[in-house]
């Protein structure tokens, strides 16, 4: 099925350009409702920027795994992960960036970037949150720390999520914590899911160039 056009644009792949993750649905979603969103953030092919001045994480789990998608071309991509999970989390001053480079029209590159729990007193607020972590920088606390638990064992309730299970090693390493304390977080990520994502004091902007959260 092809695009719509409109005035010679073709919309849908306007969208798919210039929004390129799935944030911007979200977010728009979140400050109509004012409340709370189930929430999946994906960038095709691309990985994205995460900072925070401090996340604290309930029933931390982490293990290895493998992201999956498809790239802007309509390929298939997998990229190694380490997924980090939480049974509720909390963040404080959480900023996001997507870059999209090479944009047509002589547009050059667009960052898409969000801002959310700026005030300490409204932090964002998760549940059911799973991060696909490429590479992850912080200053971490963990509170009853279990380390390397097999990842695929229901005996050790490393909180697989429902549905991923095929993409663990049943044999591969994890750990898990009961609390997981992380500040000055400097995140890459291929993927973000959550039962529920509630972005207090939400701002989001399209900026011309490259300006990512770090």
């Amino acid at each position: 099925m092809s695009s719509q056009v409109r005035g010679g644009t073709r919309w849908k792949r306007f969208a798919l350009v210039m929004v390129p993750s799935v944030v911007a649905t979200a977010a728009v979603g979140v400050g109509l409702a004012q409340g709370a969103l189930a929430a999946s953030f994906s960038v095709s092919g691309q990985s994205f920027k995460v900072s925070a001045d401090q996340l604290v994480g309930q029933d931390f789990v982490q293990y290895g795994s493998v992201a999956t998608g498809k790239d802007l071309n309509g390929k298939s991509a997998a990229h190694a992960v380490a997924v980090s999970g939480f049974s509720s989390a909390t963040i404080n001053n959480m900023c996001q960036s997507v870059v999209t480079p090479n944009l047509p029209f002589g547009l050059g590159s667009v960052t898409l970037q969000l801002h959310a729990g700026t005030d300490t007193k409204k932090p964002v607020e998760a549940t059911n949150l799973y991060l696909d972590v490429a590479s992850l920088d912080a200053d971490a606390t963990f509170k009853n720390i279990d380390i390397g638990v097999a990842a695929g064992d229901p005996s050790n309730k490393t909180g697989i999520e429902h549905g991923t299970e095929k993409a663990v090693n049943p044999n591969g390493f994890a750990q898990r914590a009961d609390e997981a304390k992380l500040e000055h977080v400097k995140q890459t990520a291929w993927a973000t899911t959550a039962g529920t994502f509630k972005l207090s004091n939400l701002s989001l902007r399209l900026k011309s160039g490259v300006k990512e959260c770090y």
